[in-house]
Parts: structure tokens; sequence; C-alpha cells
């Protein structure tokens, strides 16, 4: 990921194409997917990435099934996390096939290519383990969270 600003990196998305796979990628399970680019803050990228999770509702969906990428663009970095229904039903292999996915598009500068792939073998995935409900119902914004509301900056940890 060689693009340092946030401002770059987010300038450099089609985020409305990144927002069309997430809603294509959920119509094939009950699983809610998220993506936000997170502000320059000094500290773990683990736990920011966890506030994140936390603060945009991923740990209160109904069947626990939530996804988040959480991209750092000013430290080069992303963090996958999934709720804990998700972690009980995929083995290490697919987050290692996310990461691998993100981080070969990314040093490409292929960012919105890397987070289509992302989602989409994300919706493969959870597809097959929370196919979709008859009703469906969104229950959390498709759109790229910009973490606007992001701690402030924090000694290293």
């Amino acid at each position: 990921m060689r693009l340092s600003t946030r401002q770059a990196w987010l300038a450099s998305l089609d985020q409305p194409r990144i927002e069309a796979a997430i809603a294509a990628a959920e119509a094939r399970t009950s699983a809610e997917i998220r993506v936000s680019a997170a502000p320059v803050f000094w500290g773990s990228v683990k736990r920011t990435a966890q506030w994140a999770f936390e603060r945009m509702g991923m740990a209160r969906t109904q069947e626990r099934n939530g996804i988040l990428i959480f991209v750092v663009p000013a430290r080069r970095k992303f963090v996958v996390l999934g709720d804990v229904a998700v972690h009980s039903r995929v083995g290490q292999e697919f987050w290692d096939g996310l990461a691998d996915t993100l981080s070969r598009e990314f040093r490409k500068d292929r960012f919105t290519e890397g987070l289509i792939a992302a989602i989409g073998q994300i919706g493969v995935q959870l597809a097959a383990h929370f196919p979709p409900q008859p009703v469906a119902v969104n229950e959390l914004a498709d759109a790229v969270d910009l973490g606007e509301s992001e701690p402030g900056p924090r000694a290293p940890a």
C-alpha cells in the first residue's frame, strides 16, 4: 500500500463499486460486511479495529455474523475481523486467503479491486454458513465507513 495519506487512499477508491460489491455479497447471505478506513491514530491497529467493530454495531447483528475489513492507509496496514459465529464456522485458511488477496492487490495499488475481491470471497464463504433469510434485513449500512469518530491519538501499545 504505497499511498501514504488517507485522503489519497480514499480518493483512489471507487466507493460506489465497493458498496455494490457489499450489497451483492450480502444478497447471498444473512451476514453483514463492512469496510472502514481509519484516520491517523497512535496505538494498536488490531485494538482500534476491535473498537471500530464495536462502534459500528458489528457485534450486535442478530446472528453475530459480521465481518469488518479495517484499513489504516497512513500505517499501510489492515485487519479483517469476524464476529463469534463466523469464527466458529470458518478456518484459518479463510482468514489467510483474505489477507493474501488484500495484500497482493494493495501492493499493486489496486485498492478497490482488492476490497472487491475480498468482499466476494467473504460472500461466497458466508453464504455456505449463513444462507439468506426469507425476509432479508440489512442490519448495517453498506457504505464505506470513514471512521470519523475513531478515538483520538493514544500512546503506543
